[in-house]
């Protein structure tokens, strides 16, 4: 079986799409993946990771109001992320990611192992919540993980419509 981000480079080449990724949790992770597959650079047009609030502010533009009233790991700002790392990458569809990978960051009702994907594309903005069981390095595998299954499955929908 061929790894996940090649079946997602596939369907992207097929569809004539682009992508971009915004990362803060997974510092990375999933742009790394992107780019470990030959070709990458027909669909890929690139990266931010955003770790800090200060660069989602002021560089992706998520409203600070935003991550005030709702945190920097919820599904809001998640969504801002791939919607505003949409527009200023100038793609067809964008990923992004906040969460607590751990050990440490938990707040009540924010345990480590939360992460919020957003994915931002023609369409609208949506968001989904994980909660991983790991450690650090484990929870920001599997949340790269789940984010490219995520888009693998939008994009086999956009395929079929």
């Amino acid at each position: 079986m061929a790894r996940l981000e090649q079946e997602v480079g596939k369907l992207l080449r097929q569809q004539g799409l682009t992508l971009a990724v915004v990362e803060s949790a997974t510092g990375g992770l999933i742009s790394h993946r992107i780019t470990n597959v030959p070709g990458s650079s027909d669909y890929y047009r690139g990266s931010v990771t955003a770790y800090s609030n200060e660069v989602k502010i002021q560089t992706i533009g998520v409203a600070q109001e935003t991550i005030e009233r709702y945190g920097a790991v919820s599904h809001q700002v998640a969504e801002e992320m791939a919607d505003c790392g949409r527009r200023l990458l100038a793609t067809d569809i964008c990923l992004a990611d906040t969460g607590i990978a751990g050990p440490t960051g938990e707040t009540p009702g924010k345990p480590v192992g939360l992460f919020y994907i957003g994915l931002s594309h023609h369409d609208g903005t949506l968001s989904r919540q994980y909660i991983f069981p790991g450690n650090r390095l484990q929870n920001k595998r599997q949340a790269a993980e789940a984010a490219l299954k995520w888009l693998k499955e939008y994009l086999k929908n956009q395929k079929s419509q």
